[in-house]
């Protein structure tokens, strides 16, 4: 029996997986899926609803009956229909339709996931706010609520970070990726100076030592502790920046952890050149190189994760891709050519064979053959008359009509197809969650180790104490990075995501990416699924006196002039034959085929329907 629960007191994947085992106890084959953040679960079980409410109160939440009916989440395979309702109860089972508001930033300033941790208590500590989840990964927010989005920007800000609230998708990733290929290059500028330094001094050390025994090699060192600090501040600068903005909000993060152990390496090797003669000879090191090495290697891993942001990008800017950049409008008695952004809704929009659809819409004059195939899956073009709905992003492949713009902006399915499957690349696994925790808690934790360590080694270690007070102490702070930790997840989640999306495959969100390692069965529909979406030849038969290499030289010539996919499928199977055929007087014939002459020679090619209609003799083929 289906029941659907307004749920309170439920606050995490946590609390949800409880209430799912516990109520399988009950009924093994019971299925529970629960909205964060509407707090609304759909049960199909056959327990009592009361037993299920007694359930559900004895675990420490509270259950309500919302309606006896129940309404099923709608498959990602029916993702074009469900995008293109208006209706309130089924909107409700989508993640991107819900019925609270909700609000997405780009972030700045997040260096690892214990900042994560702060910006998402300082969003949730703003009134209003239902849910807040952070992508580190794409430094992004998402936030649930009907709160003004300028106290949500001031919050984040007041944490020490940075937020812009994102209005158009589109134009949110372009700016993300001009970011990320310009903090992409800061980056590499910053690998080649810091390991431009670290590495020879490295090998000098090794080959000569970084002794301090006479007045030349103490200014000679001196010089290069004033070009390790430069070279910190060019190459690292962001390090000492970040963990002093953390300092002041009375927090810690990666950024602090670098600072505090290349600060400490540095400040020791100067006071070991200044003024040698306060530290026992043994005591005498230099770890200028360590700095700079440091600085340079997490810098590096740095440009390694900005280059793994980009390639999870590849879904959605493929799906950005799918949407003109201009469309031609009918208005006022002319005929313009608009940025897509311009078209209002009740715009008359003409489309011509070739073109995409720029904003979903319906038809009110002409008609076409839509290739609807990123949708639906379905290779084949589907006839659309006056009256018949139309999607942005697919394509007409023959035929032209006039349409009425329906949904622009972010309304239109393409726009929430992307806004689907952004919300599920940035949605938290159960396991990334548990990331989250550990690492807020982390870098503090490392800072109290590091500073234990020393404490252990001044009291009990040997001598030289202070030098072995240092080198475990920086050890401690610059290993024990939480960096990977924090991005290892996220990152695993976006590119599982992201591939999928390439491949035509829409994921809800994480926790659905995480569950599905456990599945047994799985039930598939088959076209564009099973099978590979598009059409294509595998065998030939010839009608007697037939020669194959012509036929097949007239079949490219004539296809190539058309963009249905059954042609697309016949050029691929003769393109290797004759190229040079001239083709004149080409004209598509709507659901026959097409009639062009080929070398003076006039050629029909189509269905069975198209050679009866033409009077075309085909009883010699009657067998096949």
């Amino acid at each position: 029996m289906p029941y659907q629960l307004q749920l309170e007191g439920v606050r995490c994947n946590g609390c949800v997986n409880k209430i799912r085992n516990s109520l399988q106890l009950l009924d093994a084959e019971a299925q529970i899926e629960v909205d964060l953040a509407n707090k609304l679960a759909q049960i199909d079980t056959e327990l009592p609803l009361g037993t299920v409410v007694d359930e559900i109160v004895s675990l420490g939440y509270t259950a309500q009956t919302v309606t006896p009916e129940y309404s099923a989440p709608v498959p990602a395979e029916q993702i074009d229909a469900a995008v293109n309702t208006d209706d309130s109860a089924t909107a409700a089972t989508l993640p991107l339709s819900p019925e609270i508001p909700s609000t997405q930033f780009s972030l700045s300033g997040i260096t690892c996931a214990g900042c994560v941790g702060r910006v998402e208590t300082a969003l949730r500590s703003v009134p209003g706010v239902q849910q807040a989840e952070i992508n580190f990964a794409n430094r992004t927010a998402r936030v649930c609520g009907d709160v003004d989005a300028l106290l949500l920007v001031s919050a984040v800000e007041e944490a020490g970070y940075g937020a812009t609230e994102i209005i158009d998708p589109a134009k949110a990733e372009q700016q993300r990726e001009q970011e990320r290929l310009a903090e992409l290059q800061t980056k590499r500028r910053a690998v080649w100076l810091a390991l431009g330094l670290g590495v020879p001094m490295m090998l000098y050390g090794m080959v000569e030592g970084m002794a301090v025994d006479t007045p030349v090699r103490q200014l000679g060192w001196g010089l290069v502790g004033l070009l390790t600090l430069a070279v910190m501040w060019i190459a690292g600068g962001h390090f000492f920046r970040g963990a002093w903005t953390t300092a002041r909000n009375l927090s810690a993060n990666m950024d602090s952890l670098i600072a505090l152990g290349t600060g400490s390496a540095w400040a020791y090797s100067m006071l070991v050149v200044l003024w040698p003669e306060l530290l026992p000879a043994q005591s005498r090191g230099l770890y200028f190189e360590a700095a700079a090495m440091i600085i340079g290697l997490v810098n590096l891993g740095q440009v390694l994760e900005l280059r793994a942001r980009g390639q999870t990008q590849q879904a959605i800017r493929g799906l950005l891709d799918l949407q003109p950049k201009q469309a031609r409008v009918l208005r006022d008695g002319q005929e313009l050519d608009l940025a897509v952004e311009q078209i209002e809704l009740g715009d008359r929009i003409r489309v011509r064979p070739g073109e995409t659809i720029a904003v979903d819409g319906e038809i009110e004059q002409g008609q076409g053959q839509v290739d609807e195939s990123m949708l639906t899956g379905e290779p084949l073009a589907v006839s659309k008359q006056v009256g018949d709905s139309v999607s942005a992003g697919t394509l007409n492949t023959q035929g032209a009509f006039i349409y009425l713009a329906t949904r622009v902006g972010r309304d239109t399915a393409l726009a929430k197809i992307i806004a689907l499957v952004q919300q599920a690349q940035g949605s938290k696994p159960p396991i990334s969650q548990l990331a989250d925790k550990v690492a807020s808690i982390f870098v503090p934790s490392v800072i109290a180790i590091a500073a234990l360590t020393a404490l252990a080694w001044f009291y009990w270690g040997p001598e030289p104490k202070v030098v072995y007070m240092l080198v475990t102490a920086v050890t401690v702070l610059i290993i024990a990075c939480p960096c990977a930790l924090g991005l290892a997840t996220p990152i695993s989640t976006m590119i599982g995501i992201g591939k999928a999306a390439e491949l035509g495959v829409l994921i809800r969100n994480g926790d659905a990416l995480q569950r599905a390692s456990t599945l047994t069965t799985l039930v598939m529909d088959k076209t564009g699924t099973l099978t590979q979406g598009r059409p294509e030849v595998v065998g030939m038969q010839l009608a007697e006196g037939v020669e194959a290499s012509r036929l097949l030289a007239s079949v490219f010539a004539i296809e190539q002039n058309s963009q249905h996919p059954l042609a697309t499928a016949l050029c691929e199977y003769s393109r290797e034959y004759d190229q040079s055929l001239i083709v004149d007087g080409f004209h598509a014939l709507e659901g026959l085929g097409v009639r062009a002459e080929v070398d003076q020679q006039p050629l029909l090619l189509g269905n069975q329907r198209l050679m009866l209609e033409q009077q075309v003799e085909l009883s010699a083929l009657e067998s096949q």
